[in-house]
């Protein structure tokens, strides 16, 4: 009987062992599902460089325009730069603006009205004497109406104080210019082709510089002389929003100018267009963001503002806006124009 078991128990072994062969061979015969390849990563590609033309283009388009006004109409200027007398009065009876244009052209000749708010007129009108002055605010309340005298305000700018303002404001934005090119000029003379390379991108940087600056007052040449408006009225506050688009598009401009310094030593087997349009795409994103921040603070001023700083906010606005657009579109890829026509040895 033993040895029957012992028969029946190598027999069941030899059977699970036949079963686990037949199971590894039907696993090898199995086909093996190939692994299906993984797609290459996406990468964000950003050619400004190839399309410069076209950037060019729009600039010229909004610039030109601008130019035109500036050569044939000139600008508003306000009385800081044209010089006169600016009364700011407030009446007490609440009249309409016709009654008032209708009262000022009786009393003060030669003047313009611009309503700034709720019931107060600014009156600009040529240089008056203190009599004059007093003389024509009595004429102006027996036409109108009572004034607030305690709202009152008389400004008044010769000729030659105006005159000199323009100076002084013209010869701010040119010292402010040659400053920045010898200063950017020093800061990439470590670029490979030294001191002149340094010299273009304080060149390129100028360039894009003065574009802003074109771009801005030839739009408040327009908004002026084209079509009457208050808010193309030229005067220091406008100066101040120009230098500071001057000092805000430099800023954007050195941003980019930096990436393109720091990739040129660490990039070398691109090609100088290569390693530009890298740059831009690593500091465009940061440089629109920063811009939009103070795009929405601009035009909550412009909307909710004051009528005397609508203006300043406007300038700001547009020269915000262009400096950024410039410091992508225009400065870099003018490198690239710029180091093609003077290759650098």
């Amino acid at each position: 009987m033993s040895a029957l078991s012992d028969e029946a128990s190598s027999a069941a072994a030899d059977t699970e062992d036949a079963s686990e062969a037949d199971e590894a061979a039907e696993e090898v015969a199995a086909p093996v599902e190939e692994e299906k390849p993984k797609a290459p990563p996406r990468t964000r590609k950003l050619d400004i460089v190839s399309h410069r033309n076209w950037y060019f283009l729009i600039s010229l388009l909004i610039i030109i325009p601008g130019m035109y006004f500036m050569i044939t109409r000139g600008f508003l200027l306000g009385i800081d730069f044209a010089g006169g007398t600016e009364f700011t009065v407030k009446f007490n009876n609440h009249p309409t603006q016709a009654q008032v244009e209708s009262g000022v052209a009786f009393a003060i000749p030669d003047a313009t009205v611009v309503n700034a708010g709720t019931d107060t007129y600014i009156v600009r009108t040529t240089v008056l004497s203190p009599q004059q002055q007093t003389d024509s605010v009595d004429r102006l309340e027996s036409q109108v109406g009572p004034i607030d005298r305690g709202a009152l305000s008389v400004l008044a700018v010769g000729g030659t104080i105006a005159g000199e303002t323009v100076e002084f404001a013209l010869l701010s934005v040119v010292l402010a210019s040659i400053a920045i090119l010898l200063l950017l000029a020093i800061r990439f003379r470590n670029v490979p082709g030294g001191w002149r390379a340094g010299f273009q991108f304080g060149g390129a940087a100028l360039a894009a510089l003065l574009h802003d600056v074109f771009l801005l007052t030839g739009i408040f040449s327009i908004l002026g002389m084209g079509f009457d408006l208050k808010i193309g009225e030229i005067n220091s506050l406008f100066v101040t929003a120009v230098l500071t688009v001057v000092g805000f598009s430099v800023h954007d401009t050195i941003v980019v100018f930096d990436r393109i310094r720091e990739n040129l030593r660490v990039s070398q087997r691109l090609s100088f267009e290569q390693v530009v349009n890298l740059s831009i795409m690593q500091t465009a994103a940061r440089s629109i963001i920063t811009s939009f921040t103070v795009v929405l603070v601009l035009a909550s001023i412009l909307i909710a503002g004051g009528p005397t700083l609508k203006g300043f906010a406007l300038a700001l606005l547009i020269g915000i806006v262009s400096g950024t657009y410039s410091s992508i579109f225009n400065a870099a890829p003018l490198l690239v124009v710029w180091r093609r026509l003077q290759p650098l040895r």
